[in-house]
């Protein structure tokens, strides 16, 4: 238990059986009435943010969460499967613990998993992978409008846009947090 007073920005705590990531914590002491602390919590599973006031002193659960390292070793049905690479033990992690992270999963990348009580309820994927173009249609000459984008699909089955001069079988570097092209890899 964490009293509201220690309250910390990124601290994790446990509110209704649900877990939240603290943004933003003031604690108030009005001329008149008793103190309280003004928070702005983002869900860890769900990523939504909320907006909640405590008495000040209040008790709130700490919630106790773990990073791992692990490998991706393939899809089974809604499950993802995984390797710890120290202990060889395998994990499935369903597909809506990691997200929009599953599109840029490829067999034999090590990502870091976010624990709590050896259930996954985040992922740390990179800033930015390296994917091969599959299937996109072909750059003509003369296709350098600037800015100009097209379709393209990527090894893991993720859709970005991408420049018209690109083609299937190119590699290009992509960024995780907004799903946009950033270059040639």
């Amino acid at each position: 238990m964490v009293s509201t007073n220690n309250l910390k920005n990124g601290m994790t705590v446990k509110i209704d059986g649900a877990l939240y990531r603290v943004d933003y914590f003031q604690h108030v002491k009005p001329g008149k009435g008793g103190a309280f602390v003004r928070t702005t919590l983002k869900g860890v599973q769900n990523g939504k943010t909320i907006d909640r006031t405590f008495r000040a002193g209040e008790e709130l659960e700490q919630a106790i969460l773990t990073k791992r390292a692990l490998q991706y070793l393939y899809r089974d049905g809604d499950a993802f499967v995984f390797m710890d690479t120290e202990h060889f033990e395998q994990t499935e992690v369903p597909e809506g613990a990691l997200r929009d992270g599953a599109k840029w999963l490829k067999e034999g990348d090590t990502i870091e998993l976010v624990f709590n009580e050896d259930t996954v309820v985040d992922v740390n994927l990179p800033p930015s992978v390296e994917l091969e173009i599959t299937e996109t249609e072909p750059g003509l000459q003369g296709d350098r409008v600037s800015g100009a984008t097209k379709p393209a699909t990527l090894e893991t089955g993720a859709v970005v846009a991408v420049p018209l001069f690109l083609n299937a079988g190119e590699r290009i570097k992509v960024d995780t947090r907004s799903g946009e092209y950033i270059s040639r890899a």
